[in-house]
């Protein structure tokens, strides 16, 4: 292992820690151990009770980093990297779990829905990061509490609740503003609007973001000898016939350009002093999104696709939620939600010279209900709830001929006929604090989870079956210890377990990964499981200085990858005129991943503070002999940052490193997206970005920045688009 990494760190937080530690305590501080976090329970906690590795990113710092997409945003915390296949996604990787093995959570409600795959998701960018209050990352396996899926992790987001008036004059609200992007062209409008009386209030979000192709950096890399990634032809339909047009800026990634808008809609009641309702309406669509990777794809050295897109990803959300509040009563609130979402998915693509267009298409509905309740005493706090999902799916699929228009049938991407998923469970979580020093939590889960779907045409395969069933008893717990020698200090330790029931996607799903490689259904998965243990220390120095650090170990069972396998005693097939090796999803057995993360800020004074982070992760399968690399295992990365808010002025100055990926540690699955990568693997990279902002008066505000700034090449792992070269934007904001 490269020691290198480390030295430097511990190099740099030695010269900023000792500089601190000398100060004067006249200096202010904002360093606290007790930030409050929400999430981690679904409830109101102090940090400093939390066992778990958790990070905030809150309405400030959102504002500040003036992100285009969600996405964009969880990837410049220097603790996730997220992976893209196109410009209009990004899929977060949090200690090496991704997709349907990392749960997103909006408002409460969870986004995982029965389609969502194991390789890489763009559903982040579906919820408007213009209309956030706050981001919670959750670390490590949290399934105690979310159930499904949150093996590597909880991304928790939180929208802008409505605001009600404290008199009786009407609160009244509005927020707009415009943004522009070089790199890509973009213009982003978005509006914000709260009217709020005593009883009764709204709050209204709507936002359109418009995206040209991205341009990428165009600087050689410093850490790799060679350019990669350039778009140097395209495909473009002229009079009729698909034509190879030279690019005449290579690093004008063409074919990434889409357009997006998003409208949130909340209305409170407060019903009495005890009881609020409240009615979230959430819906997000775009245009169609190029999947980029695929338009550069070759075949017998000829790009292969003319056409390959996601069509618009639409989201509807609904959800109510009532919240009652007695502290005269055992449990002093409670919480009951009903949620219902609508989802459509869709990819299309056709080959050069090929009048057929395939399209199939997705759509899920999602019924959810959660209810919990708390308690909470000097010594004790007790959450109790109730979790349950109904999953529904219809797959369809048709070829369009693009000069007819004629359609016919097509093989769906999942089973054609009946596709259903429900899950339910009861869960408690405790906390008892001992003393002042010493808290324990603990937590159980209990639930149970089916699956039915069915093949009701078996036109393009004879499966030798027409229904795939199961039934899966789930269960997880967690026990966490928070230790405070002083009240500059805290310890903890969690023990906890994870669990991902497999859906359809792992279980029906049938399609062309990549050129000759077809994946057919295996109805024998089991869920997969973690056990996870973490090691905490927090300490202050003087008030001002604050070092966290993280050391964790997870053991992966039953985890679900990729592998050959046999479709009636064949171990490949003709498929879409191919000679096709069949491969499954199945349970390779035993994996394991450990690493650590450390953060250091120190509050300089009141408006000037620098902060450094860094996180490596080490993840492999277990096998007879040499041990091989797991997927999705992030390299090396760290975060340097120097921040200055006054009144009138905020500048930030921050580094963004990623270190090499060798392609000995890619995985034989094709997850990591090798053959996107160079022929050494996926380079190191480093980014200096710039941002400054100005409040003009108690209304108008202007913001701008350089991100890239020496316009660096290249690529975040496992992506298959390059990554935005120099980007200047300006951003103008009006309230009132």
């Amino acid at each position: 292992m490269n020691i290198k990494p480390f030295l430097i760190w511990g190099l740099a937080v030695l010269v900023m820690a000792t500089p601190a530690m000398a100060q004067t305590d006249s200096i202010p501080s904002s360093i606290q151990l007790n930030e409050i976090v929400v999430s981690v329970n679904k409830s109101t906690e102090k940090k400093d009770k939390v066992a778990q590795q958790v990070e905030v990113i809150d309405e400030k710092t959102i504002n500040r980093a003036q992100s285009q997409t969600t996405a964009d945003l969880i990837s410049q915390t220097g603790s996730v990297i997220v992976q893209k296949s196109q410009q209009g996604g990004g899929s977060p990787i949090i200690r090496g779990f991704e997709a349907s093995r990392v749960l997103l959570v909006v408002d409460g409600v969870r986004m995982n829905n029965l389609i969502y795959r194991g390789g890489h998701l763009q559903n982040l960018i579906t919820v408007d990061q213009i209309a956030l209050d706050r981001a919670e990352i959750l670390f490590g396996p949290s399934s105690t509490i979310y159930g499904s899926d949150a093996l590597g992790g909880v991304i928790h987001l939180f929208t802008k609740k409505p605001m009600f008036s404290t008199d009786d004059k009407l609160l009244t609200k509005v927020t707009a503003q415009s943004r522009y992007s070089s790199v890509n062209s973009e213009f982003a409008e978005s509006a914000d609007i709260n009217i709020g009386g005593k009883r009764l209030a709204s709050r209204t979000v709507i936002s359109y973001s418009q995206f040209g192709d991205l341009r990428g950096g165009s600087t050689q890399n410093p850490f790799y000898n060679g350019s990669y990634g350039t778009r140097d032809y395209y495909v473009e339909r002229i009079n009729g016939r698909d034509s190879i047009v030279k690019n005449s800026d290579r690093f004008m990634q063409v074919g990434s350009a889409y357009h997006q808008y998003n409208v949130m809609q909340k209305v409170a009641f407060k019903q009495n002093d005890h009881v609020t309702h409240q009615l979230n309406l959430q819906y997000s669509n775009s245009s169609n999104v190029p999947r980029y990777d695929r338009l550069t794809d070759l075949s017998s050295g000829n790009l292969k696709y003319a056409d390959w897109y996601y069509g618009p990803q639409e989201r509807l959300m609904a959800a109510y939620d009532l919240n009652i509040q007695h502290e005269e009563k055992f449990f002093q609130t409670t919480h009951l939600g009903l949620n219902h979402q609508i989802i459509e998915e869709s990819r299309h693509q056709r080959k050069v010279n090929s009048d057929g267009l395939q399209n199939r298409i997705e759509n899920v509905g999602v019924s959810g209900l959660n209810f919990d309740m708390r308690h909470k005493d000097d010594r004790h706090e007790l959450q109790l709830g109730i979790d349950a999902q109904y999953n529904q799916l219809q797959s369809t699929a048709n070829v369009e001929n693009i000069v007819t228009g004629e359609t016919s049938p097509l093989d769906t991407r999942y089973p054609n006929g009946d596709n259903t998923m429900s899950n339910a469970a009861i869960y408690a979580s405790h906390r008892w604090k001992i003393n002042n020093a010493w808290n324990i939590t603990d937590g159980l889960r209990l639930g149970f989870v089916s699956l039915n779907s069915s093949i009701s045409d078996t036109t393009f395969f004879k499966f030798p079956f027409s229904t795939i069933q199961q039934n899966n008893p789930v269960y997880s717990g967690s026990l966490g210890v928070v230790h405070h020698p002083s009240s500059d200090l805290k310890m903890s330790f969690l023990l906890s377990t994870g669990y991902r029931v497999p859906n359809i996607d792992d279980l029906s799903k049938i399609f062309e990964s990549a050129g000759g490689m077809l994946i057919v259904p295996n109805p024998d998965l089991k869920p997969e499981k973690t056990v996870n243990a973490e090691w905490g220390i927090s300490k202050i120095f003087n008030n001002r200085t604050r070092i966290e650090n993280s050391l964790f170990y997870t053991s992966f069972f039953d985890a679900i990858q990729t592998s050959p396998f046999q479709y009636n005693n064949q171990d490949s097939i003709i498929y879409d005129g191919t000679q096709s090796a069949v491969m499954a999803n199945q349970n390779i057995g035993e994996a394991y991943i450990y690493g650590l993360s450390s953060t250091l800020k120190t509050q300089a004074t009141d408006e000037l503070s620098f902060m450094l982070s860094m996180n490596y992760t080490y993840g492999r399968v277990k096998t007879d002999s040499t041990d091989a690399p797991l997927d999705h295992i992030s390299p090396f990365m760290a975060k340097g940052q120097i921040l200055y808010s006054g009144k009138k002025i905020s500048s930030e100055f921050f580094v963004l490193y990623n270190g090499w990926k060798h392609l000995k540690d890619f995985s034989a699955s094709g997850e990591d997206n090798a053959s996107y990568a160079t022929p050494s693997g996926m380079p190191a990279w480093i980014t200096a970005n710039w941002r400054v902002g100005y409040n003009a008066n108690e209304h108008f505000t202007v913001q701008a920045g350089v991100e890239n700034i020496f316009d660096t090449q290249y690529r975040v792992f496992a992506s298959g688009i390059n990554a935005p070269g120099r980007n200047m934007y300006l951003t103008l904001r009006y309230s009132l």
